[in-house]
């Protein structure tokens, strides 16, 4: 591994069920994540995508096959070597913001650092400077019913970067969201990655969402199918190659845009 890989999937296979029926979900996948990279992962439902997210994320167990974070083999993580990794090393952006809503977004922020045991007075520091940096200021006192959609999502992304995580996981972040709000979101992903180094792996099934990433991983019934990577193209020239992909592989258009 170079000293730069942040994340490493080597020859990962998942299986579901018994031996009356086996699922395969994933099928020897694997591929490497550099630091400071900004990744998709797409494929039509049902394609593994989640599913591998999940192993990464290790909320699922891997069946065979190794996944390495940081030079640490994380399939073979238990107990509270597991969590102290899952605490420290990722940060999580989901679809549904997960924001506790008795807590303000203050709160929301500073939590994992409150768990770690960080002194009050650096919290405040650092929750301060992020909410600058995500132009979140103004409702780190209100709780999440007071905010709109795209106040949420960027108080999750601030949450999710608080503990400077050596991988940002986020999994379809902007499902819920309207068009301007995903927007503004893809917009503090992508200044997450580029002036604050934060590595990211997105799962999405949506070309425009996708459009904002360096590189994109197809993935068609649990294998890799395809690999793109943006180069020096505009995001919208980005965009089209990224459509011409889907179309290949099968999904009906209607899915994705």
């Amino acid at each position: 591994m170079s000293m730069n890989t942040v994340l490493e999937v080597a020859d990962v296979e998942k299986y579901y069920g018994n031996k009356g029926g086996l699922t395969k979900a994933l099928d020897k996948i694997s591929f490497a994540v550099e630091e400071g990279e900004f990744v998709g992962i797409m494929g039509a439902s049902g394609s593994g995508k989640t599913t591998l997210l999940n192993c990464i994320s290790t909320i699922d167990r891997v069946t065979s096959g190794k996944i390495i974070v940081e030079d640490k083999d994380i399939t073979r993580l238990r107990g509270n070597h597991l969590n102290k990794f899952r605490r420290e090393a990722l940060g999580f952006i989901f679809q549904d913001f997960n924001l506790l809503d008795t807590l303000t977004a203050y709160e929301n922020i500073a939590l994992a650092l409150t768990i770690q045991r960080v002194k009050p007075d650096l919290i405040q520091k650092r929750v301060e400077a992020m909410a600058e940096q995500l132009g979140i200021s103004s409702v780190l006192s209100k709780y999440p019913y007071q905010m709109s959609g795209g106040q949420k999502q960027r108080v999750a992304c601030a949450r999710a970067m608080i503990t400077n995580p050596q991988l940002i996981l986020a999994d379809e972040p902007t499902g819920a969201l309207d068009s301007k709000s995903a927007r503004m979101l893809l917009e503090s992903l992508q200044y997450m990655n580029q002036e604050l180094s934060a590595t990211i792996l997105m799962v999405t099934h949506d070309a425009f969402t996708a459009s904002y990433t360096d590189r994109i991983l197809f993935i068609k019934d649990g294998k890799l199918f395809n690999e793109l990577r943006r180069g020096e193209d505009s995001r919208k020239a980005f965009f089209y190659r990224i459509i011409e992909v889907v179309t290949l592989l099968g999904g009906e258009l209607n899915d994705v845009i």
